[in-house]
């Protein structure tokens, strides 16, 4: 009996390893330093370790509630509160995920049908536009440019078809650092009032944001709280982006479907982080800090490179620096990234990547969640092209 040797084909054509695998496989086989992808290299608070490992020692090693445990979901209500003077229902409105990619691709298809439109806003985070694809959706690209990177509120409105289902929003930005304010969010609201329209906030860095600003929420804005999915990230918010803990605020109905979709892609997420982190969240003083610390890291980077031909660009909230070179390279920002690895030992990301018809400023993008041992270093070899 013959194997059949017939490919499947790809759901997904054009999509291959993702730009933050690939540039990190660069930078380990270069032996450079990796600014490339977003994640912190120090460890979570101590206390958060220490639950955790009571927890396992507990015995808490089989499945959660679907939704998630009763006890973080309530703790998750009075953050909300304590953070945005929201009140939201524990049980019908919140909802634990796998990382807020998992709840990203949750929403989406839960409401995306075939010929549904969706609008992104580029550069954007690269999980959107295959997560609509997936669903039969048709992503919209609206391009956003620097210094600001802010969305066009005028060419948002000419962009809206009757086949528009869902606007997805990033604030504070990934990969820009630029924030919505409370402008953005009323302009937001004249457009999407009197349709049917859906939208998507994904506020993973919601406590990371700079010089006094302020991160506005969507949940603050009734109007828009009504059609939209929230998404939140412990990993982002406890340095501990591989455990992969997010959840989603949504009202009941759109939870309801969200969860319609959780449960057949991981049913729960991991039972004992969830009460590590429920404990935690009593303690508001590490978020509420967030801010500080980050800004520090911040500041001391953009110091470090201050020397440079690099031009820094705004950054008002996430852990990620834009810096602009045509003062020193006429090549695509996807070459010159190569080579910074090449001959220079430093790893980063083209923003390029983030849009979808390939739109190139000449604009890197760096991380700095590392320590200021490894932040001096990258000033020294940037300082030094």
């Amino acid at each position: 009996m013959s194997i059949p040797t017939t490919s499947p084909g790809t759901k997904l054509p054009g999509i291959g390893l993702s730009i933050f695998a690939v540039m990190s496989q660069k930078a380990t086989a270069a032996g450079a330093l990796n600014l490339a992808q977003g994640f912190p290299d120090f460890s979570p608070p101590q206390a958060l370790q220490d639950s955790l490992k009571a927890h396992l020692d507990k015995g808490h090693h089989q499945y959660a509630p679907m939704p998630g445990l009763p006890r973080l979901r309530d703790k998750i209500a009075t953050k909300t509160r304590h953070c945005y003077g929201v009140s939201v229902d524990a049980d019908s409105e919140i909802t634990l995920t796998a990382g807020a990619t998992e709840a990203l691709f949750a929403a989406i298809t839960s409401i995306i049908r075939p010929g549904d439109e969706v609008i992104v806003f580029d550069p954007a985070y690269d999980s959107y536009a295959p997560s609509i694809r997936l669903a039969g959706g048709q992503p919209v690209h609206l391009p956003m440019s620097p210094p600001e990177y802010k969305p066009d509120w005028p060419r948002l409105r000419t962009a809206i078809t009757d086949r528009t289902r869902l606007i997805i929003l990033n604030t504070p930005h990934n990969p820009c650092g630029s924030l919505l304010d409370a402008q953005d969010f009323a302009e937001l609201e004249s457009i999407v009032s009197n349709t049917e329209i859906f939208l998507i906030s994904d506020e993973v860095y919601e406590h990371i944001v700079f010089d006094d600003r302020q991160h506005l929420s969507m949940l603050q804005f009734p109007a828009l709280r009504q059609r939209a999915f929230v998404m939140s990230s412990f990993g982002k918010t406890y340095h501990a982006t591989g455990w992969k803990m997010g959840y989603c605020v949504a009202p009941p109905d759109l939870s309801q479907q969200l969860r319609l979709i959780h449960q057949f892609v991981t049913f729960c997420v991991s039972t004992p982080i969830q009460h590590a982190i429920a404990d935690q969240l009593d303690q508001h003083a590490h978020y509420d800090e967030l801010p500080a610390f980050y800004e520090q890291k911040r500041d001391y980077f953009r110091q470090a490179v201050s020397g440079s031909r690099f031009k820094i660009l705004p950054c008002n909230g996430s852990y990620f620096q834009l810096l602009e070179y045509s003062a020193i390279s006429d090549l695509s920002d996807l070459e010159f990234a190569d080579q910074l690895i090449a001959d220079y030992g430093i790893a980063a990301i083209p923003v390029s990547v983030f849009y979808a018809d390939g739109t190139d400023h000449k604009v890197l993008r760096f991380c700095f969640a590392k320590d200021n041992e490894t932040l001096s270093r990258a000033g020294e070899i940037l300082c030094a092209i």
